[in-house]
């Protein structure tokens, strides 16, 4: 197959990227790596939009093809890469495991307000909505049904790791950011998550960036 490029933001913030840069990761496919990195100064419409043409990141060049949005290229990946059994085999595992997945990429945006993706620091001390708290309780609430109903055979949220677990790394690693409290199901789910080599091998990347945003450089939290 031709080669394949991924284009992804700055690894420090983009939980977006995470999301696609793991799938392929975890599928043991070989890929270049690209990092424009988000807010730069007259850079990221033009450069994104060269790559992506919803001048957003990710974006994935296979040959002449483009796909762009993290559970596109994950479903993607899937199909071309069918013996990394990205989702569950079961008929039923397989369509929670989407449904999950679809309501990560639509939903949880109180979430995502109050805790956002930071991989290079621990913050402590923000204050959660009831919005937001609300979304911690169903997140949680998913990984114990996942787990309880589908995991039995394994540390991630269907047993092995699939394209679930991908969707919900960028949550594991706010929980850690910001010390949410969690119950033991999540919080053994979050320690399984992020001591994934790939996990690992993300953060260090991360904390070498040299683009610090803004929002971090003054001690206040970003978007």
């Amino acid at each position: 197959m031709a080669e394949l490029t991924l284009y992804l933001g700055n690894r420090s913030y983009s939980s977006w990227s995470l999301r696609a840069w793991l799938v392929l990761k975890q599928a043991g496919v070989a890929f270049e790596e690209v990092v424009i990195p988000l807010r730069a100064p007259g850079l990221r419409v033009p450069e994104i939009q060269r790559h992506s043409p919803s001048g957003k990141v990710p974006a994935l060049k296979h040959g002449a093809l483009t796909v762009w949005e993290s559970l596109a290229i994950a479903e993607y990946a899937a199909e071309s890469f069918p013996e990394a059994r990205l989702w569950p085999e079961a008929r039923d595992a397989r369509a929670v495991a989407r449904a999950v997945s679809a309501e990560m990429a639509s939903g949880f945006g109180a979430l995502r307000s109050a805790l956002p993706m930071n991989v290079r620091r621990k913050i402590q001390g923000v204050a959660l909505t009831g919005a937001a708290s609300q979304d911690i309780a169903r997140v949680q609430a998913i990984w114990s049904d996942c787990r309880s109903r589908f995991g039995q055979e394994g540390e991630f949220l269907f047993g092995r790791f699939t394209i679930a677990d991908a969707m919900y790394a960028p949550v594991a690693t706010r929980f850690d950011t910001y010390g949410v409290e969690l119950d033991e199901v999540s919080r053994r789910y979050v320690a399984s998550i992020l001591a994934l080599p790939a996990m690992q091998a993300w953060i260090a990347k991360a904390k070498e960036e040299t683009i610090i945003e803004e929002y971090e450089a003054i001690g206040v939290v970003g978007k």
